[in-house]
């Protein structure tokens, strides 16, 4: 008995480490939400991540990835009076103006821009906006994203055809960042961009979790009324790369922060 009561201490004691290392799943108040691992895109954490929504802003997400593969970065693009209409969030473009795709780009992530979104759609489509979002659901489709469908490259509402769930949207961004160009752009925080005509427009990142979470990386904010606050947020440390999706929460970087806390605490290495 007493020979058994030592081996049973010994086995304990063996597995306190590992039972140290387990984490506690977090509460969230997202109405849907999901945490996952870039390389093998485990889910991590879900609460109804396969539950349809609205995506809102995360669209350009997808907007970004589609220009990078079609579209040049130097190359130079005119916007026109139609882009400049479109409500929502802007990087205040003014027909006329002439900046790069680049620089374009950037006013899509940072300023989250409607109006850049939608001359980026036009130029890279060849002018036909409709061949630029079938790209975009090709991309979804080619992520493994079965359960979305976009109908326009900004992410305002439509009832019908535009919607995602957190883990299609994990997916989506976790194939993102397979390009080194897409990370760069993930991970803007602010950008001074002069167009052809020597206008100025200062772009500043509203994106609070970039600069409040150790690691953080990326990705992109969204908000409508039928939306509600989302985040995509991405964060990378000891060279794990995790990316947690936030859709409909009042409090949408403290939910993203609590999901990848529990990330990275359940991808630690046991000792």
């Amino acid at each position: 008995m007493r020979n058994f009561s030592v081996w049973a201490f010994l086995v304990l004691f063996l597995l306190l480490p590992a039972i140290g290392h387990t984490a506690t799943p977090p509460a969230v108040l997202a109405e849907t939400a999901c945490v996952m691992e870039v390389g093998s895109k485990k889910v991590l954490f879900g609460k109804d991540e396969s539950k349809i929504m609205y995506p809102a802003s995360t669209t350009k997400i997808v907007t970004l990835m589609v220009a990078l593969e079609r579209g040049k970065l130097d190359s130079a693009v005119t916007v026109n009076s139609r882009a400049v209409d479109y409500e929502g969030s802007s990087m205040e473009l003014q027909a006329g103006d002439r900046l790069t795709l680049d620089d374009l780009l950037g006013g899509l992530m940072i300023a989250s821009g409607n109006d850049a979104a939608e001359v980026i759609a036009e130029y890279v489509g060849g002018g036909k906006r409709e061949q630029f979002i079938s790209w975009m659901n090709e991309k979804a489709v080619q992520a493994g994203a079965l359960k979305t469908h976009f109908s326009n490259p900004h992410g305002l509402p439509d009832p019908y055809n535009h919607y995602s769930t957190a883990y299609d949207l994990a997916l989506i961004t976790s194939r993102g960042f397979a390009d080194p160009q897409f990370a760069g752009f993930a991970n803007l925080r602010q950008r001074d961009i002069i167009t052809a005509n020597g206008r100025k427009i200062r772009l500043q990142t509203h994106n609070k979790f970039l600069s409040q979470y150790n690691g953080a990386n990326g990705v992109k904010t969204g908000y409508t009324n039928d939306a509600g606050l989302c985040l995509v947020a991405s964060a990378k440390r000891n060279g794990v790369q995790l990316v947690a999706v936030v859709l409909n929460s009042d409090e949408r970087v403290r939910d993203a922060m609590a999901l990848l806390d529990y990330g990275f605490q359940t991808m630690a290495p046991k000792s």
